[in-house]
């Protein structure tokens, strides 16, 4: 609480940052699940699926976490939307080395 009393106001674009990492944060971690998939390809597929599978929750919380320290709903859009398109670039690249 601030010396007069009142709490500090909230945020207005917290809906921005809260949609970007809901939304990029899981497209994100499906990304990098695919990047493992994809450099994990020796292991057996059982094995490779499922921690490929598991990855999947704790990537998107921690991106769906780290979107509030953003400064702007601006600013996390286009930093995950970036990081969204090194991933899945990274696993369409090792997808097309692999073949």
């Amino acid at each position: 609480m601030s010396a007069a009393g009142k709490p500090p106001p909230i945020a207005r674009d917290w809906t921005a940052r809260t949609l970007a990492g809901l939304l990029l944060g899981f497209g994100l971690a499906l990304g990098c699940s695919g990047v493992l998939a994809q450099l994990l390809a020796a292991l057996p597929l059982a094995l490779r699926g499922q921690l490929a599978m598991w990855l999947v929750v704790p990537l998107w919380f921690v991106a769906f976490g780290a979107s509030g320290f953003f400064t702007s709903g601006l600013r996390a859009w286009l930093w995950l939307g970036g990081a969204n398109l090194l991933a899945w670039g990274a696993w369409g690249a090792l997808r097309l080395a692999q073949n």
